[in-house]
């Protein structure tokens, strides 16, 4: 069976991780430990999970004409993502992404986006037609908000349903989420858009009607140890998490995205596919790093 095709739209960085016990307060040093540099980028997580679950990706980002980013395009490529669209800037530097990780597996990250927030429609002349050969488009929001909009302006003129991770968190305009087959906001992320602080299912469920009255076909929201809230078609029940030790939970959300889209691609429901994206994200959170934690097809089987 030929394989559906996956159009990832998004950011890379190498990501510099600390160890430490516990995350600094402001103005603190605080002496951590082991020191790792992986792959990283919301975009470039997103789009790796896809490809290790069997997904045929295509990856439209932008990299610096330097070390970081020519690292990355290898990576990708042993893959087997498509890189015909990783852009070269050759004004900015690749992406970085500063992270620390505590002891209780909790981070904090702070990203220089380099080349990253150069990254416009514009670059890619022929963007329609890729978008149109694409079963599904990706996205997240570490790239301009006007490419953001364009892909899903396009995108929706031909009938490509798109999924839009809205982190890191912002507000979103009712042009963009009227432009959404499904979105996926953490907690903190749902209450930006829709000013409704989610807690629970009950505050879950008002979320995500709001922003399914904004045009959302179907919402996701993530809510960490509690599962997955899916809303969709008036229907509504949280997916439960899987207990595991976590290590490192900075690409959990990426791993989801990724593992969910793949899920959608095979044909499987909504919540057959919150399912799978539950397990790749549980494994991904015991090992450490971003691309380097996503699983492969026969580690969630």
């Amino acid at each position: 069976m030929k394989r559906k095709k996956l159009l990832v739209i998004g950011s890379v960085n190498t990501d510099m991780v600390v160890k430490s016990h516990s995350l600094p307060k402001p103005g603190e040093t605080v002496l951590g430990g082991t020191f790792f540099m992986n792959a990283g980028g919301k975009g470039a997580n997103q789009a790796v999970a896809a490809a290790r679950l069997g997904a045929d990706v295509t990856f439209i980002c932008k990299i610096g004409n330097d070390a970081f980013g020519e690292t990355s395009k290898k990576l990708f490529e042993n893959e087997g993502i498509d890189t015909s669209y990783v852009l070269v800037d050759p004004d900015n530097a690749s992406g970085v992404a500063l992270i620390t990780v505590d002891h209780n597996a909790e981070n904090c990250i702070v990203v220089a986006p380099g080349a990253n927030a150069n990254l416009h429609a514009s670059d890619v002349p022929d963007l329609p037609s890729i978008i149109e050969q694409a079963d599904y488009v990706l996205m997240q929001l570490e790239i301009p908000m006007e490419t953001i909009q364009t892909v899903a302006d396009i995108a929706y003129q031909k009938n490509i349903p798109v999924i839009l991770n809205p982190a890191p968190a912002q507000a979103l305009s009712n042009n963009l989420l009227n432009k959404l087959y499904l979105i996926t906001p953490n907690e903190t992320e749902a209450e930006l858009i829709t000013g409704i602080k989610v807690t629970d299912k009950d505050s879950a469920l008002l979320a995500a009607k709001k922003m399914h009255d904004l045009g959302v076909c179907c919402v996701i929201i993530t809510m960490g140890a509690k599962g997955a809230f899916v809303y969709k078609d008036s229907q509504c029940e949280i997916i439960p998490s899987f207990k595991v030790t976590a290590v490192d939970t900075t690409a959990a959300g990426d791993i989801f995205n990724g593992a969910l889209v793949v899920g959608l691609m095979e044909g499987k429901s909504i919540k057959e596919s919150v399912q799978f994206a539950c397990r790749a994200s549980a494994i991904s959170v015991t090992r450490m790093g971003a691309q380097s934690s996503a699983p492969y097809r026969k580690e969630i089987i």
